[in-house]
């Protein structure tokens, strides 16, 4: 990494009014720009969150891929090169300051790719549903059996070289996108590791482990992206 590292923040806000602030206060200050892409919000996640200070981008089309492809695009009209984009929920769930643990195996040890994993011992409790937990383990065993893989979690909580972010050539809409990336960093010999993070109940209801509908269409949609990978020879 270069002298100066320039971080990125992408956060997907879908009706996060009452957590953006507090997501945006807690990230380390040696971030060079936090960006907030308002998911057709119907409350006023944006204006906050421009309030605080973040660069917000609107992505009327609902879904979180959506959300971190505006993001991305952002990114690739900007004159300053990005190094690191980190990836984090606007649910005020992850500890924003913990930022600092995600990106130092990119910035000390040249790592490609990093994983925030939500450790039971680390987590508050009810902050992940059963079905959470479970989806979770069976995704990351799948992995392990397809492709040797290390992962425990599906964590949204990462950071990533932005170049191999752009080499992996995401295209996930919806809730696929966890997975999507791990898989692709899996496929491409990219160098990873998981970082242990604490987590904690959310603000506000959860728009995938918070609606059966929403839970059965992202385990649908992690389970297709591993069979895909998986099956592919």
């Amino acid at each position: 990494m270069n002298q100066k590292t320039i971080i990125r923040v992408i956060i997907p806000a879908y009706n996060e009014e009452a957590s953006i602030p507090l997501v945006i206060k807690d990230i380390p200050s040696l971030v060079s720009e936090i960006i907030v892409v308002n998911n057709n919000s119907t409350d006023r996640t944006a204006q906050v969150a421009a309030a605080a200070g973040a660069t917000v981008l609107s992505e009327p089309r609902g879904g979180y891929g959506f959300a971190c492809l505006k993001g991305m695009e952002y990114l690739s009209n900007l004159e300053e090169p990005t190094d690191i984009v980190v990836f984090l929920d606007g649910d005020y769930s992850d500890y924003p300051e913990e930022l600092l643990l995600i990106v130092a195996p990119i910035i000390e040890n040249n790592v490609d790719f990093v994983v925030g994993s939500r450790v039971a011992r680390f987590r508050e409790s009810g902050s992940m549903t059963i079905p959470q937990i479970f989806g979770n383990w069976l995704a990351t065993s799948l992995m392990t059996l397809f492709f040797n893989s290390r992962f425990t979690d599906l964590g949204p909580f990462r950071a990533i070289k932005y170049n191999k972010l752009l080499e992996i050539n995401m295209v996930d809409q919806t809730y696929g996108w966890t997975v999507e990336m791990q898989l692709k960093v899996l496929k491409r010999g990219f160098s990873y590791a998981e970082v242990p993070v604490k987590y904690r109940n959310r603000i506000g209801v959860s728009k995938v482990s918070g609606t059966i509908k929403g839970a059965i269409f992202a385990g649908v949609k992690i389970l297709t992206w591993i069979f895909k990978y998986g099956l592919k020879k």
